[in-house]
């Protein structure tokens, strides 16, 4: 019998399971959901379907660039746990879906997750080591440079924190300086013309009403916002920050005639909301307790 597209979807939706694997199992069970379900479950397949809904909040930031130096790519994959981030099934799956990604260069997570590897959807993949690991496992985001300049990385404490940035050229100790600065002081921009208009808004939104608190005459307000905005310049813009390794110097002195055109700092699990858990309050449930 025919099997609907959006049939298959809801199975995956249920399951964890891949595509093909839901199709199988439909196929095999004229369609019926729960049979399908049985089917995968029994076939091992389905076992990852139980870790769908934890909180995936670890895991480790990884960094590539091609052999030509032309390509770069830098990549969040999370776990529940930082034990299964050092896991070796963890780190091959991470190093294999980094360099399929350079290779491949796809246009969003939708379609690595529908890009093959070894015969296999991305998603696939990472649905059987969620299984094999038994932990919850995702692609969370990655970027791709192409670049005739040069790309840097730089990775803190493991892949905590993740940083690839394109300059137009300069030493392997420029780059590394420049990597080391984004990953510890997180500019949001590498200069005034980067920063967000909305960002920028909000700022002195800020500033107007601190200083009205403050009692500063409305007529002043305008040139104290001016003067704040500029120290706000200073933390948010790579090149007026204070270089770390010499708080004599900026970033744009130690540049020299070289330009950082683009960066990208990933932290772990930034904007991830992690599940905290009541094991008393769990343990009385279980237990039937109130």
């Amino acid at each position: 019998m025919a099997i609907s597209a959006s049939v298959v979807k809801e199975l995956r939706e249920r399951t964890g399971a891949g595509m093909m694997d839901c199709k199988k199992a439909l196929t095999a069970n004229d369609g019926d959901m729960q049979k399908a379900i049985d089917w995968l479950r029994e076939k091992g397949i389905a076992k990852a379907a139980k870790k769908a809904g934890r909180t995936a909040a670890d895991g480790a930031v990884a960094a590539y660039i091609s052999k030509d130096g032309k390509t770069g790519v830098l990549l969040e994959v999370n776990c529940e746990t930082d034990f299964t981030a050092n896991n070796e099934n963890f780190r091959a799956l991470e190093k294999k879906v980094i360099e399929h990604i350079a290779e491949t260069k796809p246009a969003d997570l939708d379609a690595l997750n529908d890009s093959i590897i070894d015969g296999k959807k991305v998603s696939e993949l990472v649905t059987e080591a969620t299984a094999t690991i038994g932990e919850k496992i995702s692609i969370r985001r990655f970027v791709t440079y192409e670049t005739e300049g040069k790309l840097t990385t730089y990775i803190h404490m493991g892949g905590k924190i993740g940083v690839l940035v394109d300059m137009t050229g300069g030493s392997d100790e420029l780059g590394k300086d420049i990597a080391m600065q984004i990953a510890a002081a997180n500019p949001s921009a590498v200069d005034r013309a980067g920063v967000d208009a909305s960002e920028l808004e909000h700022e002195k939104e800020i500033l107007r009403k601190q200083a009205l608190e403050e009692g500063k005459p409305e007529k002043i307000v305008e040139k104290m916002v001016l003067g704040r905005i500029n120290k706000f310049y200073k933390e948010v813009c790579l090149v007026e920050q204070i270089f770390v390794k010499d708080n004599e110097k900026t970033v744009k002195d130690i540049l020299g005639g070289e330009k950082v055109l683009r960066f990208t700092r990933y932290q772990l699990g930034e904007g991830i909301e992690k599940k905290e858990t009541d094991f008393a309050a769990e343990v009385a449930a279980q237990a039937g307790m109130k």
